[in-house]
């Protein structure tokens, strides 16, 4: 059983599963409070005690204590808290998101899993409820996004796809692809669609490496020195002034 909830540590772990693991009684908190049901919680005596009365709501059955030297074989951290969660692996079809007609976020080949996780977490904040992943790139369910995302995940809806999918998809729907382009107009000059897909690409190569093609490109302009935003960064000040113009 312990080596089943190890193994979601990995990409084909959690596929074949259909699983995924979060770390800690905040984001376990974020999870319940969201109404996801976990299916196990591994705990040593301290997480015990961190989760206190949240304990009632698990029973017997779904709770495991387990001993400090197993709960590091658990961990995906260098200092575990104490709390394992396993949820099930919960994704939309890209179908069913665009069907809704609401702008949604495309990590268009995003591969750092910190910025993968910060990019949706600003998301929520800004009001986007809907996420699409980059099949090739990092997954949304890697244990570094989950805990970028500070709990947005489970607030999300979330589609992986290929680029043609989403180009095909997004035309199907009348959507129009927005691209973090640095030759694409000025921020300050360009109106969103309110049916937008806003593709932010990774810093080397941006979406064009995984995106051959998109609407409309925009661009952050930058009067000081330096090669180009972090991704999360840049995604994060074109969601805000996608949102400031919805």
């Amino acid at each position: 059983m312990l080596e089943d909830v190890r193994a979601l540590r990995t990409k084909s772990g959690r596929r074949d599963q259909g699983l995924f693991a979060v770390e800690g009684a905040t984001m376990f908190d974020e999870a319940i409070a969201s109404g996801h049901e976990p299916r196990a919680v591994y705990v040593t005596e301290r997480g015990l005690g961190a989760l206190g009365d949240r304990t009632t709501l698990l029973g017997e059955q779904r709770l495991f204590v387990v001993d400090e030297r197993s709960m590091a074989r658990l961990s995906d951290v260098e200092t575990p808290p104490g709390i394992v969660a396993v949820f099930p692996l919960e994704l939309a079809s890209l179908q069913d998101l665009l069907a809704t007609g609401e702008p949604a976020i495309v990590l268009a080949g995003v591969a750092d899993p910190g910025n993968a996780g910060t990019l949706l977490r600003s998301a929520e904040i800004f009001g986007i409820r809907h996420a699409v992943f980059a099949r090739e790139a990092v997954e949304p369910h890697n244990p570094k996004v989950v805990r970028a995302t500070m709990g947005a995940i489970f607030r999300m809806s979330i589609a992986t796809v290929d680029a043609s999918e989403l180009i095909e998809l997004a035309a199907t729907h009348r959507y129009t692809i927005v691209a973090a382009a640095h030759d694409g107009i000025a921020l300050p000059d360009f109106t969103f669609p309110k049916r937008a897909l806003l593709a932010i690409g990774n810093e080397r190569h941006g979406v064009s490496g995984w995106l051959p093609r998109y609407d409309a490109g925009v661009t952050i302009p930058q009067p000081g020195r330096g090669e180009s935003l972090n991704a999360s960064i840049a995604g994060g000040i074109i969601l805000y002034a996608f949102s400031q113009q919805m």
